[in-house]
């Protein structure tokens, strides 16, 4: 068990209901504010209650928790999911708030609120199969991190693996509980993100010829982003696509002035079938001629579901897997030679949006999907 880094004085942490419901589970993590920077409360919930089993071996770094069986099975199956959000709605009309909230629509039942699917339904299944599984045909290493949703050197998963290397590289396989509509999404998208830069010359507006305009320079990049085709590929029998686009541009300082510097921000999102050396060789193609200030790259990861684990999970759930468009942390499981792909509640479009909900149905599709492959023998 963990050691009690506390003090007396420390308030003791929000107690979680493992042992029941585990949509209501969902909505009791859902009250508890934990946007990027701010997790350790629910931290807190998290490790007390993973505490409680005494067949979990628990270790705590920082706001990020490992909880390990160690049954002595032959595989051991890593579950993982990140604690923290993406800051609270801008409406304060909108359902996708603190404290969670229930709704049924035609028929169908939601639960409302920041995290609903990104990815706290994720998290509340991974809890709730730790309170459940006292025995499975696999041991399991539960993963629970913060600092997802913010720049990717701050992340509480790459901590971990950094500082306890030896307690994730024993797993043969990886589920990331991301939101996936409850079907696999294998492996992901890689990302990298880039900026670059125009000079010219400052003047008074009135004697623009006197100047170089660098807004009207960054015009040769424009059209080189606008004529891109990005491409789709097949990789392992999975359709990534592809995409390049501008994401922010500034420039200017003063309506009378000829502005002497312009910038555009790049986000390339590129499919496993390239490597992330192939991807910015490529990019350095495209904007040949120009200076790329990089500010993160991110690896593709392949689908991985060529594992026989994967395969297994892949019957269990019932579903065709799709691929994952998006970057998600299976790309630091790959990288440590596990076999990883995402599986969780939720739709990814509704993540980060003012009306952030997930349906009840998926987090128990979700929990018992897993149970019975987890459970089989």
């Amino acid at each position: 068990m963990s050691e009690d880094y506390r003090t007396e004085h420390t308030p003791q942490p929000t107690t979680l209901n493992l042992s029941g419901d585990v949509a209501e589970l969902c909505a009791q993590i859902i009250d508890i504010f934990s946007v990027s920077g701010h997790e350790t409360e629910l931290a807190d919930a998290v490790e007390a209650s993973l505490n409680s089993r005494e067949y979990l071996s628990v270790t705590r770094d920082g706001d990020s928790i490992i909880a390990r069986t160690e049954w002595g099975k032959k595989q051991r199956v890593i579950l993982a999911g990140h604690l923290d959000t993406v800051p609270l709605p801008h409406h304060p009309e909108s359902k996708g708030t603190v404290p969670s909230q229930w709704c049924e629509e035609n028929g169908a039942k939601k639960l409302y609120g920041r995290g609903a699917t990104d990815m706290k339904s994720g998290v509340a299944v991974q809890l709730a199969l730790a309170a459940t599984l006292q025995h499975a045909q696999y041991d399991i290493t539960y993963v629970f991190y913060d600092h997802e949703e913010v720049a990717s050197e701050l992340s509480g998963l790459a901590r971990l693996m950094r500082h306890h290397p030896h307690l994730l590289n024993d797993a043969d396989f990886a589920v990331l509980l991301e939101p996936t509509h409850g079907t696999i999404e294998g492996g992901c998208n890689g990302t990298m993100r880039f900026w670059v830069h125009c000079q010219g010359i400052a003047a008074h507006s009135g004697r623009s010829w006197v100047g170089k305009n660098a807004i009207h320079a960054m015009n040769d990049v424009l059209n080189r982003l606008c004529s891109y085709e990005a491409q789709t590929y097949e990789v392992e029998g999975l359709a990534y696509r592809e995409g390049l686009n501008a994401v922010q541009i500034s420039g200017g300082v003063a309506g009378n002035v000829i502005p002497d510097k312009c910038s555009v921000h790049i986000n390339y999102r590129f499919s496993p079938k390239h490597t992330l050396e192939e991807a910015t060789a490529h990019m350095r193609q495209v904007f040949a001629g120009y200076e790329l200030d990089f500010v993160d790259q991110s690896a593709a990861a392949r689908p991985g579901l060529d594992a026989p684990l994967a395969q297994e999970l892949i019957t269990a759930v019932g579903e065709e897997p799709k691929p994952k468009y998006g970057w998600t942390d299976v790309a630091r499981f790959s990288q440590m030679g596990i076999p990883a792909v995402n599986f969780g509640p939720g739709d990814a479009l509704l993540a980060h949006t003012d009306d952030e909900h997930v349906d009840v149905e998926e987090i128990y599709h979700c929990f018992t999907s897993l149970k019975e492959w987890l459970s089989q023998k």
